[in-house]
């Protein structure tokens, strides 16, 4: 299939997990794929996946959050594929912990995380747009062009001990809404998906107290066996979802398919938010 043949598309936090199965699911569909993760050796295992299938990828190694990252990010881009088509918003990461616990630091990093960077991506890739989209318009060509965020039930719906995750999400629906209503004249659809349970190293079933170095922090991982049932009873769907599962979401608002789908969210979460 090449529903995306020579589109150029951007997925942060793309060496593992969720942003893995998208960029390899982007690719699959003909799209070159700028691939992104925090250490070198995950975003080229991702490259390499990709180009063994006869694809196209380049990694754009670092941390959203670094101040030079999205036009560090938009430029490995455009020097390799020479278009901006897509882009998904996915790095991110949960550091939990009740409002009385928390600390600034703690609130901060997820705001700066899930919508500071992609506020920041968002903003580095707009000139070059508006200019790809004003050559396209004077040659008579109506070109969509597509940013997905990716929220959670957490930001729609909020979650005991994710204030700070939750808020992060929420402004990112904020900040997708926006964008819709200021670049649809460009022919961009700007649209989020939220996404419920979905397993992944952040949410594999553990009983023993988990953790992992994200960013320079020690963050929690994985959920108590008696945790994870109550959450699948709240599932009508009955279970977890998949990373492969929840990349089919993000292609649905990256297909032609989505062309007159803007500034919407997308529940891919096995009817929980229900």
């Amino acid at each position: 299939m090449s529903e995306l043949a020579g589109k150029t598309a951007y997925v942060t936090g793309s060496g593992r997990g969720i942003g893995r199965a998208v960029a390899l699911k982007l690719a699959a569909e003909g799209a070159h794929v700028v691939v992104n993760d925090l250490e070198a050796e995950p975003a080229e295992d991702v490259v390499a996946a990709i180009t063994a299938a006869g694809g196209d990828a380049v990694a754009a190694v670092g941390s959203v959050t670094d101040a030079d990252f999205a036009e560090r990010f938009v430029s490995a881009g455009l020097d390799a594929f020479g278009g901006i088509d897509i882009i998904v918003n996915n790095a991110g990461y949960t550091w939990d912990a009740m409002i009385h616990k928390m600390s600034d630091e703690q609130f901060e990093a997820m705001l700066d995380v899930h919508l500071m960077a992609p506020f920041r991506i968002l903003r580095a890739a707009a000139g070059p747009i508006r200019d790809m989209a004003k050559r396209e318009a004077e040659e008579g060509r109506e070109v969509f062009r597509k940013i997905v965020n990716i929220s959670s039930v957490s930001g729609t719906n909020g979650n005991t001990g994710q204030s700070n995750y939750a808020s992060g999400k929420a402004g990112l629906i904020g900040l997708t809404k926006t964008l819709a209503k200021e670049w649809g004249r460009s022919k961009v659809n700007v649209n989020a998906v939220a996404f419920g349970y979905i397993e992944t190293r952040m949410t594999e079933v553990s009983d023993e107290k988990k953790t992992v170095t994200v960013d320079g922090k020690t963050v929690s991982v994985g959920i108590p066996s008696k945790v994870i049932e109550g959450v699948k009873a709240s599932i009508p769907l009955g279970r977890a979802g998949t990373p492969d599962e929840a990349a089919n979401g993000v292609y649905l608002l990256c297909s032609p398919e989505s062309d007159y789908i803007t500034g919407q969210v997308l529940m891919v979460d096995g009817g929980m938010s229900l």
